[in-house]
């Protein structure tokens, strides 16, 4: 998948896949150790895997994670979405995952991802775009939101990036808090991220997590000794992280965003400190991630 359809970047040891047509997903993000031997940054996709949450990578625009319920209220007015994942009758991820994207290429080394969502069941109307850019240390991903209709309107942004793992693979990051969550991973209470919520040094395959969490340090390192290199992600905007690392393991995703899970079903009063921005018209948001790859 390297045509124009699904474009390839490729610079030094690194190159990057994309399906623009699969809501703006990145399919494949590789090193290259040589003798034609690519390994898998991002987590591998199987040939022929047409679903999103078979991606490596996806943007979360203009909310992350789950709205409880589908429904909250914003100024005098209740918004109702209808959900968006079978089985999961809360809404998640917002509606840029679900679309088709348009690609514009800036340089060899670059290209821009656009998608314009029309006011309907989200009765916003909102236009964004998505720069990836690649040099010899790594990815730069950069996530802008604009407010395209005449009222304001609440926003979050996040990345969702897999990366492999195995029994030795350790993340290393800061956290200050974490959210425990119910059977419908909605949030339930803010505790401290100490025990099994400590992240520090911590091995994270097969952790059995799904959680938010809040006072991110903005910097996470991932690596394990069979690793030819050590990875780096780092978002200056993105005060939360979410960690997926399902009991079977194989994978874990580390989720910059900008706001917590559910945060829209909060009262707007409680809005700042959990991260939702409110665009006026015209306004603009921005998330970035980058992710650098070190080789050992």
């Amino acid at each position: 998948m390297t045509d124009e359809a699904h474009p390839l970047i490729a610079r030094g040891k690194l190159s990057l896949v994309l399906r623009p047509e699969l809501g703006g997903s990145v399919t494949r993000f590789d090193y290259d150790a040589g003798d034609g031997e690519k390994i898998p940054i991002f987590r591998s996709v199987m040939p022929g895997a047409d679903a999103i949450l078979d991606q490596a990578c996806f943007p979360l625009v203009p909310f992350v994670n789950r709205i409880r319920g589908g429904a909250f209220r914003f100024r005098g007015r209740e918004i109702r979405l209808a959900p968006n994942l079978p089985g999961d009758p809360n809404p998640l991820h917002g509606t840029g995952w679900l679309a088709p994207w348009d690609v514009e290429k800036p340089s060899d080394f670059e290209r821009v991802l656009r998608f314009r969502h029309a006011a309907g069941e989200w009765p916003w109307d909102f236009h964004v775009a998505q720069h990836f850019a690649l040099d010899a240390n790594g990815l730069a991903v950069t996530l802008t939101c604009t407010n395209a209709s005449d009222a304001p309107m609440p926003c979050g942004l996040g990345l969702h990036p897999y990366f492999p793992c195995t029994a030795d693979t350790k993340l290393d990051t800061d956290v200050a808090t974490a959210w425990t969550v119910d059977a419908d991973t909605l949030p339930v209470d803010e505790v401290p991220a100490t025990g099994r919520y400590d992240l520090r040094a911590r091995h994270v395959c097969g952790a059995d997590l799904d959680n938010g969490f809040g006072g991110w340090s903005g910097t996470a390192r991932l690596g394990g000794p069979a690793w030819p290199f050590a990875v780096t992600l780092t978002s200056a905007e993105a005060r939360f992280l979410h960690v997926y690392a399902p009991a079977a393991g194989g994978f874990v995703a580390l989720e910059p965003v900008t706001h917590a899970n559910a945060a829209l079903n909060r009262a707007e009063e409680e809005w700042d400190a959990l991260g939702l921005r409110i665009l006026a018209p015209g306004a603009t948001m921005t998330l970035s991630m980058r992710v650098d790859v070190t080789p050992r």
